[in-house]
């Protein structure tokens, strides 16, 4: 870590420890603010997303901006990206679903790449599933990666969809609750009364415990066809959260563990896009 980013990390401790003394409910509120804000630039656009169809719609007051490709066919695939991340990032999984004549569409979060926004949380990327479902649906198949992975499961209990339906989840978000100790753990926040203030504000927004935000608890009413990939040294979502749902066996999901990857390259490697693509 540089010093700048001590620095940064140095004044954000300080500044909610001190909060939480004075207001433990503004310091909760001001934590999830955080957690919920993207950290880093999208990066730059792809020339296969640049030169499709722009798509738009509305979601909350916010512009939600996107691309839809090789339109129309009968087979089409949604792309959903991580936290601070694009769908620009997938150029490559576009260019090989394009190739075996599917239609691709993808969108930028809201927050994130050209979609409107400082924050999102997943009640609303789950939303803004659910809107591009409706709009431009429906999808036989299902690619996302990390934090688009829980808002995909939690989409998916409130859409139809059966055996027919293919998901790949790549690193996905496993476990809200391992995600927040592990920001708080990074940022030095070792306060129980600060952790339990964002458990509460959660519960305000979402009316459900931090605990529900699980795609072990998710995948149980899922009856889509799922692959799942994860990495064994990935440190944003820690495979030991995407193991307890292996030990649980649900007949409908099969998993591909690797090695070396990470959480960002695993989603870049050759060899699990020769897999995501076999699979979808």
């Amino acid at each position: 870590m540089n010093v700048q980013k001590k620095l940064t990390v140095g004044l954000i401790r300080t500044k909610l420890n001190l909060l939480t003394i004075v207001d433990k409910k503004k310091a909760g509120e001001e934590a999830f603010k955080l957690f919920c804000t993207p950290f880093s630039s999208a990066g730059p656009e792809c020339d296969i997303f640049k030169n499709g169809e722009p798509l738009q719609f509305k979601l909350d007051g916010r512009n939600v901006r996107g691309y839809r490709c090789n339109h129309p066919q009968p087979h089409k695939i949604l792309i959903l990206h991580g936290f601070s991340s694009s769908c620009h990032n997938f150029q490559k999984y576009a260019e090989h679903f394009i190739e075996k004549g599917y239609e691709v569409i993808a969108f930028d979060a809201p927050a994130h790449g050209a979609s409107e926004g400082n924050t999102v949380n997943a009640f609303e990327y789950r939303a803004m599933i659910k809107k591009a479902v409706e709009m431009f649906g429906p999808f036989q198949g299902y690619l996302a990666h990390s934090f688009g992975g829980l808002a995909l499961t939690l989409a998916l209990e409130e859409m139809p969809h059966d055996a027919n339906t293919k998901i790949v989840l790549i690193a996905p978000a496993t476990e809200t609750t391992t995600a927040i100790d592990n920001a708080m753990s990074f940022l030095g926040l070792k306060n129980p009364v600060l952790r339990k203030a964002v458990d509460d504000k959660i519960f305000t927004v979402s009316g459900k415990k931090t605990s529900w935000f699980s795609i072990r608890r998710a995948i149980q009413n899922i009856r889509a066809s799922v692959l799942w990939i994860h990495d064994e040294d990935d440190s944003i979502t820690p495979l030991q959260d995407a193991l307890k749902v292996k030990e649980d066996a649900p007949g409908n999901v099969q998993f591909l563990i690797t090695k070396g990857l990470g959480h960002s390259r695993i989603y870049r490697d050759d060899e699990v896009i020769k897999a995501v693509m076999k699979f979808l």
